[in-house]
């Protein structure tokens, strides 16, 4: 029989202690830790497996239904793979939920039996958002509202799905367990019980997971070890725009990226993002340049801009939108002590028009222009396009994928592109490359 016993549980990393504590030592949050009834099961003889040579192991061949989204299926490998498990998080209100009910449409209009577990919204809500979607024709598409584990692995057995979401993981919970939904061990237990599910009947399982106000994954990292892929839902509720994005992939590449633009009949893919972001882009103006990044094997034109002001404050203002803070307080250095401009007493501001985030490097020369640009009140050419990572001593280093980021500029119109010096790069025809070694370099060069 098993034993029960309370354990004190961080809810934030799954860290147990044998008492309440305010803050967990583990990742050092305040208030996460609760009191868990655990029910330690029974021990019993463990089967020992034999090891054989690798060679004699026959590789799987994974069987992919696409779901007749493009954005969604490039960055799944080319579509949902059956028995896989794909965890996909978000910030409420993103479009998580009507992302997936519109995949699961087009999985059930291929006559897939699909199965949509709501735990958050009524049978009701789910429906009328179906209707709007134009994804309740299909007699293949089911629907639970439940938030009770048992309920979900009855569904399982009497409907025999092929496709599977769950809405969200964290409202589902286990009778067997006396902790509220959503707790580590609830998570744990519910997610893998779900996934023992997709694997022995080869469902293709979606879960969607609630996040943090920090944007990461709610609950243990164990969750995302657990899974085979981790999609993450990204965009101002503000703009139309929203990016999706692979973190982990063990059936294609983890660095795809999806667009996809919120409408009132629900999302709708982006096949070129390039000519959306730069539609409103301002002409001649001081401070506006245009990135080219790259994310995945997809290359994206993005527009930067930066606002240089007088600092009527004790000490200036450092404010970025789309990059990260640090990367910008690094480039006001750099520009200061490398090239001379001179920035460091302004309020500086940045901002990647579109809602676009830019996490790589390559954004660096082009930010790096736009401050110079607001700052000296001088526009850089309406035809010009940058990129580039730039290092502490005023460098400008190689970014990967040159050739893609200089086809997708031409194909746009843009006729000079700065960048920095790579060898054995094929150029396009119809654009003129300048490589520049430092910053200083990029700095005469665009002006």
């Amino acid at each position: 029989m098993a034993r029960v016993t309370t354990k004190h549980v961080c809810q934030a990393c799954g860290a147990s202690f044998a008492k309440w504590i305010g803050r967990c030592t583990e990742c050092g949050a305040w208030n996460t830790v609760s009191e868990e009834v655990v029910r330690d099961k029974p021990k019993g003889a463990v089967a020992s497996a034999r090891a054989i040579p690798l060679s004699g192991v026959a590789a799987d061949e994974f069987a992919r239904v696409p779901t007749g989204i493009g954005e969604l299926d490039r960055i799944l490998g080319g579509g949902v793979v059956l028995g896989g498990v794909t965890l996909v998080g978000g910030d409420p209100g993103i479009g998580k939920s009507t992302l997936l009910l519109q995949a699961l449409a087009g999985l059930a209009s291929r006559k897939l039996k699909c199965l949509y577990v709501s735990g958050e919204e009524s049978a009701g809500q789910t429906a009328a958002r179906a209707r709007r979607l134009g994804a309740n024709e299909d007699d293949a598409l089911l629907l639970l509202a439940d938030t009770q584990l048992e309920s979900v692995e009855a569904a399982i057995e009497e409907h025999a799905p092929r496709a599977l979401v769950v809405d969200s993981v964290q409202t589902i919970r286990c009778a067997g367990l006396e902790s509220a939904a959503g707790t580590v061990s609830q998570l744990r237990e519910v997610t893998s019980r779900i996934i023992e599910q997709a694997k022995k009947n080869s469902i293709a399982t979606l879960l969607v997971g609630h996040v943090t106000k920090d944007g990461v994954l709610a609950g243990p990292k164990v969750l995302e070890h657990l899974v085979d892929t981790v999609l993450s839902f990204e965009g101002e509720r503000t703009h139309s725009l929203r990016t999706l994005r692979a973190q982990k992939n063990r059936f294609g590449s983890a660095t795809e990226v999806g667009v996809f633009e919120m409408r009132a009949e629900g999302l709708r893919e982006v096949p070129n993002p390039s000519a959306m972001f730069l539609a409103e882009r301002p002409r001649g103006a001081p401070g506006s340049v245009i990135a080219a990044t790259a994310e995945g094997a997809r290359a994206l034109l993005v527009e930067v801009q930066a606002l240089v002001g007088t600092n009527l404050l004790p000490s200036p203002r450092r404010t970025a939108n789309g990059i990260d803070n640090a990367r910008l307080a690094m480039l006001i250095t750099v520009l200061e002590r490398r090239a001379g401009v001179a920035i460091g007493g302004y309020d500086v501001f940045m901002n990647v028009a579109g809602g676009v985030r830019v996490d790589e490097p390559a954004i660096d020369l082009p930010a790096a222009l736009a401050l110079a640009s607001s700052w000296r009140g001088k526009p850089i050419r309406d035809d010009v396009v940058a990129f580039g990572e730039i290092g502490l001593a005023g460098e400008v280093r190689n970014a990967s994928r040159a050739r893609a980021r200089l086809a997708e500029a031409a194909a746009m119109g843009f006729r000079r592109a700065i960048l920095p010096r790579v060898e054995r790069t094929e150029v396009p025809e119809n654009i003129e490359v300048t490589m520049v070694r430092t910053l200083a370099e990029a700095l005469e060069v665009a002006f």
